[in-house]
């Protein structure tokens, strides 16, 4: 490979770095085609870009980047460097490396990851990166929350109470229970 094609791709993976808020680095050694080709499918269904790089480049790529230190994701470079990048939720590349795991033990390994610039180092953050909730999913526990006091007094105005007296006395016991 020549200068001129390792910048070229050192600067189209810095440019993937700046527009993608979340991305993983795995360990996928040891893979059959078969096995990558299968990993690469999955992760395409599920909106996931995933490519191989060599690890200076992916070092020289995070070095680029502006306003954020990935010094401490340097020495998780070594070995078979994957990259995947997700533009929609930072726990959807944890989940798919989950699901595939679940057909082949162990691999792919998590290296490291960055979430909103928030960096995780080892796969021993895998669950927990996993099982964290998506911007949409907290929205959505937030709009529950704030509607269940609405919910509330709609249930005790439509049981029959319709005096206001009622009404209190519904809310009081819903509140001591």
């Amino acid at each position: 490979m020549t200068r001129e094609e390792k910048a070229q791709i050192i600067e189209e993976l810095s440019e993937k770095f700046a527009n993608n808020a979340h991305f993983y680095i795995t360990d996928a050694g040891g893979f059959t085609v078969e096995q990558i080709n299968n990993f690469r499918r999955l992760c395409f269904k599920s909106g996931i870009e995933y490519k191989v790089y060599k690890n200076t480049l992916i070092r020289k790529a995070l070095e680029k980047q502006e306003g954020t230190d990935y010094s401490p994701l340097f020495n998780a470079l070594h070995g078979f460097s994957g990259v995947l990048f997700s533009k929609e939720a930072g726990n959807l590349p944890a989940k798919v490396i989950k699901e595939f795991r679940l057909k082949l033990e162990g691999k792919p390994v998590l290296k490291a990851a960055s979430i909103n610039s928030d960096l995780f180092i080892g796969d021993e953050n895998l669950t927990m990166l996993s099982e964290l909730k998506s911007k949409n999913e907290l929205i959505g526990d937030v709009i529950a929350l704030l509607q269940s006091p609405a919910k509330n007094v709609i249930s005790a105005l439509q049981s029959g109470k319709s005096t206001v007296a009622g009404l209190v006395k519904a809310l009081e016991e819903r509140g001591s229970k």
